[in-house]
């Protein structure tokens, strides 16, 4: 009689959840139920319980008190749960006191959502950033815990004062391994500049999808350029940026990003782990803002984008790229709304630029794409110049790493040609044909 094989996968954690709310403004809505539901999900535990909670004065020490707590601790009990989520904003002696008192793994909002970016990172900078982003996070939970692990007194004599204590070493140590970190990350930096330059150098644009977690940006990323990018209707399915080369309509190539999904309450130290990567959305030549637009707080999210966009241009100086958006999912809204949309974006006017999409289904693509060399001509400089019949090799060169809108024959056998031109390019264009003059076309 054969043993049972031993099944050596760890257990899932049972994880009952609150999100406590103060002021009437503050009482979560279905969508942010769903969406902590759905962060609990992505982590891999199996959903005990969610409520909202009414804490009408949080407590300095607990954050939570009298009935909420012991209704709390007991539905821990009685469900098994080996994890606890509050979903705000602990402080360090909350987050141990409550640990003490429901004898449970106690996260808060910001816990939560690294802990998920802890199982999504794939690549060395995805893994660098959660780290620093961890240990950032670890080291402002320090507090003073155990008086008794003061180390011996300093000094050669009785004037010696305490020694360091054991809050201090963990303190130093963990301001080590953050040094180490950062100068890891600076190389990551240095090297992705390297690469955003050798895009440039190529004539790439550069286009960056940003977006709130789980609007389809992957999904988009995939139809646009075949790739087979991991997409999931889950929170964080992409972590680490991804960037591949994509064709587009009467322009050429171009280089898409796509980047980790926006989440409200998105903590600032996050922001700033993970700028190297975020640092291509503000990069790039244009940003897609890709939209769920059947979600009923798709407004809310938007804000929450451009909030964290603006952190971002804030904290580096750097002004954002053109944004348009891809209103995404429409197709799961009824006929009449999709149609409502549809004439909207074709209209002009929405204050952003925008296509009507469905990443999964295909619709709108092609009209994304249009939308997509569109702006990025409208970025351009125009020119003008006149090539005769020797200058094949010049007007072949403008047709590759230009945008040619006008092209008119003459009786004479010359080209007038109308071109829109970077910089860089307008540069390169005059070192290699310098026998040829242009004329600046005002905008």
């Amino acid at each position: 009689m054969s043993a049972e094989p031993i099944d050596r996968t760890p257990p899932q954690d049972r994880a009952g959840v609150i999100i406590p709310w103060t002021h009437p403004t503050e009482r979560p809505d279905s969508e942010r139920l769903t969406e902590t539901a759905g962060l609990v999900e992505a982590l891999g535990c199996n959903l005990a319980f969610l409520r909202a909670e009414h804490v009408r004065k949080p407590s300095a020490s607990h954050f939570l008190s009298g009935g909420i707590m012991e209704r709390f601790a007991s539905d821990l009990h009685a469900e098994g749960c080996t994890l606890c989520v509050v979903d705000t904003s602990l402080t360090p002696v909350q987050q141990r006191n409550l640990e003490k008192a429901l004898k449970c793994k106690v996260i808060d909002r910001t816990g939560l959502i690294l802990e998920i970016f802890g199982l999504r990172a794939r690549t060395k900078e995805g893994k660098l950033q959660v780290e620093l982003a961890r240990l950032s996070y670890e080291r402002s939970r320090l507090v003073r815990t155990w008086t008794h692990l003061e180390r011996q007194r300093g000094g050669g004599g009785f004037m010696g004062g305490p020694g360091e204590t054991q809050l201090e070493a963990d303190r130093r140590m963990l301001d080590r391994q953050l040094d180490s970190l950062k100068a890891s990350l600076e190389e990551v930096k240095r090297t992705r500049g390297l690469q955003r330059s050798g895009r440039k150098d190529a004539g790439f644009p550069v286009v960056a999808l940003v977006g709130y977690t789980n609007a389809g940006k992957s999904t988009l990323f995939n139809r646009l350029t075949g790739a087979n990018v991991f997409a999931r209707d889950m929170p964080f399915a992409t972590l680490d940026p991804t960037i591949r080369r994509f064709e587009l309509p009467n322009f050429g190539d171009a280089a898409l990003v796509d980047t980790v999904g926006f989440i409200s309450d998105l903590p600032t130290h996050l922001i700033e782990s993970f700028r190297a990567t975020l640092e291509e959305t503000l990069e790039a030549d244009l940003l897609i803002h890709v939209r769920d637009r059947s979600s009923p707080f798709d407004e809310d999210r938007k804000q929450d984008v451009l909030k964290v966009l603006g952190t971002l241009q804030e904290e580096t100086g750097e002004a954002l790229p053109p944004i348009i958006e891809a209103w995404n999912k429409f197709d799961l809204l009824p006929d009449d709304i999709q149609e409502t949309l549809r004439l909207s974006a074709r209209s002009g006017l929405p204050e952003t630029p925008a296509v009507v999409t469905s990443a999964l289904g295909g619709e709108g693509i092609e009209d994304l794409l249009a939308l997509i060399a569109d702006s990025i001509r409208e970025e351009l400089e125009q020119y003008s110049l006149l090539l005769t019949p020797k200058d094949g090799a010049a007007r072949a060169w403008l047709h590759e790493h230009g945008s040619v809108t006008g092209e008119e024959f003459l009786n004479d056998g010359n080209v007038r040609l109308t071109v829109g031109l970077s910089e860089k390019h307008k540069g390169r264009f005059d070192a290699l044909f310098s026998a040829i003059r242009m004329t600046h076309l005002p905008a």
